[in-house]
C-alpha cells in the first residue's frame, strides 16, 4: 500500500459553562491533534496552544520526503520534551501563567502507518467497519483504578477524583513517551476528542453519532450532542477518514491556537 492522508473535519467550542476555550487543536494530511489546557491564572489556553503551534512547526519537518521514517518517529515522540520545555519557560518568564498544563494527543500517519502520541485524557478513538475502539488510555487516577479492578465501570460518574490526571505536559521534565504504532486502511475512521466529549458521550452514543455520515455531519452530531448534555467543559473534536488521495494540504488549527 502506498501513502494515506486524512482527510478531516474538526470543530472546537466553548461548551455551555467555560468562559474561555482552553483546548487547541491541529489538522493536517498527515497530522492531527488535539490539547486540552487547564490551571493557572487564564493560562490553561496558553499551554495547549504551545503544544499545538509546537506540533504545526514539527509536521513540516516530519513530513519532509527527505527524512526517513525512523528519524520522523524519534522526532514525533520527542516532542512532548519539547513541548514541556517551551511550557516550563514560559512560565519562567511569566509567573501568572504558573501551574498550567495540557493534556496531548495527536496521531502522526507516515504511508499506512500511524503513530500514537498521548499523554492526560484526551482521546484517540478508530472505527474501522463496524468496529469502535478507544486507542488512547487515559492517564489518570481512575483508569488506574480500573486497571487495578479497584474501582468498576459504574463507579467513575460518582468518583471523587474521576478528574485528577497523573501525568499532563506542565514543565516538569516529561522527556518522553512510547508511541503505539497501529497499520491504517483506507476507510478507517479517526477520532481525536477533549475530555469535553468523552466525559459526556458514552462510547456507544459516540460510535452511533460517528457511523454512516459525512465527516463535517459527524462533528457537528458530537458538539452538538454534548450541548444537549449541558457541555459542562470546552469541547473539541476531530474526524479523520484515511483516504487514498490528498485533499486540502493546509495545516490548520482551531481553538486557542487560532
Amino acid at each position: 500500500m502506498g501513502q494515506l492522508y486524512f482527510a478531516t473535519a474538526a470543530r472546537s467550542a466553548v461548551g455551555l459553562v467555560r468562559k474561555g476555550n482552553e483546548d487547541s487543536a491541529l489538522t493536517s494530511l498527515h497530522v492531527i491533534a488535539v490539547a486540552d489546557g487547564m490551571g493557572g491564572h487564564a493560562a490553561g489556553e496558553v499551554a495547549s496552544k504551545i503544544a499545538i503551534n509546537s506540533l504545526a512547526e514539527l509536521t513540516s519537518v516530519i513530513t519532509h520526503p527527505d527524512i526517513d521514517s525512523d528519524s520522523a518517529d524519534d522526532l514525533f515522540g520527542q516532542s512532548l520534551h519539547t513541548i514541556d520545555t517551551q511550557i516550563k519557560s514560559a512560565a519562567d518568564e511569566n509567573p501568572e501563567l504558573s501551574g498550567m498544563g495540557t493534556t496531548l494527543t495527536s496521531l502522526f500517519l507516515s504511508q499506512e502507518k500511524i503513530a500514537l502520541l498521548h499523554i492526560g485524557d484526551s482521546r484517540a478513538y478508530r472505527l474501522r467497519a463496524n468496529s469502535f475502539e478507544q486507542l488512547s488510555l487515559d492517564h489518570t487516577v481512575i483508569q488506574e483504578l480500573l486497571s487495578q479492578g479497584a474501582i468498576s465501570e459504574a463507579d467513575i460518574a460518582t468518583h471523587p477524583q474521576r478528574s485528577v490526571l497523573t501525568q499532563v505536559l506542565m514543565g516538569d521534565g516529561i522527556t518522553h513517551a512510547p508511541l503505539l504504532i497501529l497499520e491504517g486502511k483506507v476507510k478507517d475512521r479517526y477520532l481525536v476528542c477533549s475530555d469535553g466529549l468523552s466525559s459526556v458521550l458514552t462510547e456507544k452514543e459516540i460510535k452511533s453519532l460517528i457511523k454512516g455520515k459525512n465527516r463535517k455531519e459527524a462533528v457537528d452530531a458530537l458538539v452538538d450532542a454534548t450541548y444537549i448534555n449541558g457541555a459542562p467543559d470546552n469541547v473539541t473534536v476531530i474526524i479523520a477518514d484515511l483516504v487514498e488521495i490528498s485533499e486540502d494540504s493546509s495545516i490548520l488549527t482551531l481553538g486557542a491556537a487560532q
